[in-house]
């Protein structure tokens, strides 16, 4: 909470210093999909936009179970960002909001407050950045918006693996090399906790950071950070980059949420076990055609002297039984979600606005994983293929359908917890509209 107070007095004093000196504000220009961009006579800039995606999916289990099959109808997103900088552009800061009451990930918690952070150009080559915002150390999935994804929903390894958001401090490079090569170094410590924490943080903090590789120079119109390639690059563009990351005293699956799993000592006191994720990323675009591919391994250290943990309810206990044999460690990593994963999407864009995705993940779990829950995961093989049919010429509306097919790999249950032996389909259709 305490983090949220300063939060909002950085972007109060922020804002203030901006409005002093706003003199005449006006709108400025409106794009269809790129929203209002207010300016004045000083060269302050306030830009207003957002987007809405109603969404309908379909799951059926090839089995003879009445139960294996599951329609839902859902607001997807319903985002509002609000994001501004100064004229000599050394501050800027951004607001955004979900009210639709859905995680990025689909099966995770909810979480109203996406982005609430101020950034600082300390240079003209590096930022610092504080506050709440998507991570350096997730898949690159992660850094495409959500308004431009090649497929209606993101790949399993995104929601196995990213944390999505988090708050803490953020440091960012982009330096031109000879040839017109470009690094960009990333930076961040934060709580480790994921999003703003309104209780009592949990374990240490957490370390990550990332380097991008952009040989053929910068992609145009930011589209390092959307996946179709709306612009159409001239040239070929591509980005590759690795991550690493290390969080100290993990309270939950993946640093996600904090205190959602709890573990103690022989006097009582919290101990939790340690959590990395390291990976390998990269983007490819070019005249409508791009790539992106993505590999994500985790592990887990696990302290010795853990003798008690908190069950749901509050109580604790010293069970920790794994097959009927007391197992600490394992017990522990089975609750975590551990493994290493692969995912490599591929699509091209017509120039009649029609575009064709496909999509390949491979989950492949640890021997004691989360990773291996009958009902939400143990499904190591995921096929999707969709499209879309751009309905302007930028991201401003867009109709898209897909269709997943999920290999069994035996010991999985439908959504009402039963054993199934059949694989699974799942149907997806999503209309975008940006303003």
């Amino acid at each position: 909470m305490k983090k949220l107070i300063l939060l909002v007095c950085l972007l109060g004093c922020g804002g203030q210093a901006l409005a002093q000196e706003t003199e005449n504000p006006a709108l400025y220009t409106y794009t269809f999909g790129t929203g209002l961009r207010f300016t004045d006579d000083k060269g302050n800039v306030v830009r207003l936009s957002g987007f809405v995606q109603p969404y309908a999916e379909s799951r059926q289990f090839i089995s003879d179970v009445p139960t294996d099959s599951d329609v839902r109808f859902r607001m997807r997103r319903l985002r509002l960002r609000l994001e501004g900088n100064s004229a000599d552009e050394r501050w800027s800061y951004r607001f955004q909001t979900d009210l639709s009451g859905v995680a990025e990930e689909i099966d995770g918690n909810s979480n109203y407050l996406l982005d609430a952070f101020v950034t600082y150009n300390l240079t003209s080559r590096i930022k610092a950045t504080f506050g709440q915002r998507a991570p350096f150390t997730d898949n690159r999935e992660l850094f495409m918006n959500s308004y431009s994804l090649q497929l209606v929903e993101r790949s399993r390894l995104t929601s196995a693996f990213a944390t999505i958001r988090e708050f803490g401090l953020f440091l960012e490079g982009n330096f031109r090399m000879d040839g017109g090569h470009y690094l960009k170094p990333y930076f961040m410590l934060t709580n480790g906790d994921g999003p703003n924490v309104f209780t009592r943080d949990r374990g240490g903090m957490k370390v990550g950071g990332r380097i991008d590789y952009l040989p053929f120079g910068l992609f145009n119109n930011f589209g390092q950070f959307n996946q179709v390639d709306v612009v159409r690059e001239l040239t070929p563009k591509l980005v590759i980059g690795g991550t690493y990351s290390y969080n100290s005293g993990i309270s939950d699956r993946r640093g996600r949420e904090s205190g959602s799993i709890l573990y103690l000592d022989n006097n009582g006191n919290e101990l939790l076990p340690d959590f990395s994720k390291m990976g390998i990323d990269f983007l490819f675009k070019y005249r409508g055609f791009s790539v992106i591919g993505e590999f994500f391994k985790t592990g887990a250290v696990i302290p010795t002297g853990i003798s008690q943990r908190v069950r749901v309810d509050g109580s604790v206990t010293t069970d920790f039984a794994v097959n009927g044999v007391q197992d600490m460690p394992n017990y522990l990593r089975g609750r975590m979600m551990l493994g290493e994963a692969y995912n490599l999407q591929l699509g091209y864009l017509f120039k009649n606005g029609v575009s064709i995705d496909g999509r390949y993940t491979y989950m492949n779990a640890d021997e004691h994983s989360f990773l291996n829950n009958g009902t939400f995961y143990n499904r190591p093989y995921y096929y999707t293929l969709g499209a879309s049919k751009f309905l302007a010429r930028n991201y401003g509306a867009r109709i898209q359908g897909d269709l997943t097919y999920v290999r069994n790999n035996g010991g999985i249950n439908n959504n009402a917890g039963l054993p199934v032996t059949g694989n699974e389909w799942i149907a997806r259709t999503m209309v975008t509209f940006t303003f």
